[in-house]
Parts: C-alpha cells; structure tokens; sequence
C-alpha cells in the first residue's frame, strides 16, 4: 500500500443550491438558480490521502461558504450569467490557496422563463419551460505554480436533454452488410434523440473570456440543433444521425467565432413499425403508421467538430 501512488485527485462540495434575485429600482427582477460543484486539486493535496495530513485541505464547507459568499459580493452581471459565475468561482480559489493549482467548478440551472401577459413581461414571475437543463464548467488552472498571476481558464458549456422528434426526412441506407446484418434500409424513418450537446471556450484572459456573449451562444447552439434537425435540406439528402450531428455542430463553429470545438452525443430513440402483417394489415415503410418505440438498446452517436484552425478571442 506505502509503495502506491495518487495518479490524480481531487476533492470539494457538490450540488450547492444557490439562487440569485436582482432587484432593480423600477421593480424589475431577475432571477438565477444553479446547481454548483466545486472541485480543487493540487500536489499538495497528496499527503491528505497518503498520510492522513489535514493542514492544507481547504474544507469542503469553506467551498461551499464560498459560492454563497461570492453569488451576494459579485456585481450581478457576474453572477446571472453561469459561464462568468463559474469561471469567477474557480479564479478566486486559485488566486486565494497558493497551494491550489486547479479549481474545477460546474454550474448547472434550468432557467426560469419570465411569464409574458398581453406579450409583456411580468416584472417578478417565472416559470420553467422545457426539460433540457444548461451546464457549465470552469477550469482555472495555474500555469506556474504557486504564482496566481498567471493561469489559463477554459470553459465548457452546453445543454443535455432536449428531446427532439421528427416523424420524416431521416433514413439510414447503404450501410456495411455481413452474414451478421438483420437491419434492412430505411429510406424513411421516424428519428428521436435526446440532445446533448457542448462547446469549450479556452483563454490566458479572465476578462476577455467573460466578455463572451454566453447566453447568446447557448441561444443559438439550440436554435442551430433544432432548425438543423428539422429544416437544414442537408440533413435530407444525407439523413443519418451522423450528419446530422455534423451539420448541427458546423453551424455553431461558423455562427460563433469564440467556440473552439463542439460536441455532440446523440443516443438514437428507436421507433420501429409495428408488424401488423399477422392481421392482414401493411404496416412497413411506405405504409408505416404505427410504431412500438424501443427504449433498449438504443444507437449512440458521439462526435467532437472543430475549425481547421483553432479560432482565437
């Protein structure tokens, strides 16, 4: 046991509920609600594991303490937004333990819709719309440690979740056939997923990378799956998951110079027709009108797509 060592570690508080309300002058409100982890690690952690020694372990309760320390003192731009949030919450560590070299932190919030009579906003009530949830994570990392005055901050983002369905326009054809293929064409099929969807931001600047229009990228990374999935003719001509996850994530790299890469994992939801031939009912391909939905097994599709040069902000 004595003669192992540690590969990686890290430690720190997960799931803390924190809410955030702005309250402005004229009676508007605004309101953000995460679900923050919070990891740290660093070489000097090491001994807390191998023999016991507590005197650097920064508690977890002081993490936490933290998050709600920095959502009250933060100006509110800093906080209502979960990629600046995040990426606030991992620099303070890195800047405030010398003995920190990474702090890892995830954000994750399902928004809270504003409610709209006679197409106006309510000034003070939300609900929650739809069952994607958004994400965060934040890495601040040293890149001389201990020195803080340097480190580079890279940013994950994206939302999984999203259940899309489209009842035409996918097919799956002319693939590999062996003597183990039961799967035979489909020109046209029924195509379900559950999206997940994520784009990284990487940057050597903390102000530059929060002057990111964040929740307009998230904005459009789903404006861009949806009217892929639905209405890019691309997607028709070659209407496998595979393409149209490449098609998605295309449209996001060239309406978002900031994003570096994205990545895609499409779990492909089964909806086979039904074999009525039994009662002499035609209920394949063209005639297809009734599915029995297959929850397992289901297709997985996974792909990260980048630029050919990594863009720069």
């Amino acid at each position: 046991m004595e003669n192992s060592i540690i590969k990686s570690q890290a430690y720190g508080k997960d799931r803390v509920r924190v809410v955030r309300v702005v309250r402005h002058a004229d009676g508007w409100q605004e309101i953000a609600d995460y679900w923050v982890c919070c990891l740290l690690s660093g070489e000097e952690f090491e001994t807390s594991y191998t023999k016991g020694d507590n005197k650097l372990v920064v508690a977890t309760d002081s993490q936490k303490n933290t998050v709600y320390y920095l959502a009250k003192t933060l100006p509110a731009e800093k906080v209502m937004v979960p990629e600046v949030f995040a990426s606030e919450v991992a620099s303070f560590m890195v800047k405030k333990y010398a003995h920190v070299t990474t702090c890892h932190v995830k954000v994750t919030t399902k928004p809270w819709e504003r409610m709209k009579f006679d197409n106006k906003g309510h000034a003070h009530s939300f609900y929650r719309e739809g069952k994607e949830t958004r994400w965060t994570e934040a890495y601040a990392t040293k890149t001389n440690p201990p020195s803080a005055e340097q480190f580079t901050v890279k940013v994950n983002s994206g939302f999984y979740d999203l259940e899309v369905l489209k009842t035409t326009n996918s097919s799956f054809v002319n693939f590999w056939r062996d003597e183990l293929t039961t799967l035979p064409d489909m020109p046209d099929r029924l195509l379900s997923t559950k999206v997940l969807c994520q784009w990284t931001f990487v940057s050597t600047d903390l102000d530059t990378l929060q002057q990111q229009p964040f929740d307009a990228i998230f904005a459009g990374a789903k404006r861009n799956t949806l009217d892929a999935f639905a209405n890019d003719p691309r997607a028709w001509v070659h209407a496998s998951v595979q393409s149209t996850l490449y098609i998605m994530a295309d449209r996001i790299l060239n309406d978002f110079a900031a994003v570096d890469d994205v990545y895609y994992a499409l779990p492909n939801i089964h909806y086979f027709p039904f074999d009525l031939s039994k009662f002499g009912l035609k209920n394949t391909q063209t005639d297809a009108e009734v599915y029995m939905p297959i929850a397992d097994p289901s297709g997985y599709i996974t792909a990260t797509i980048s630029r050919p040069s990594k863009g720069k902000f």
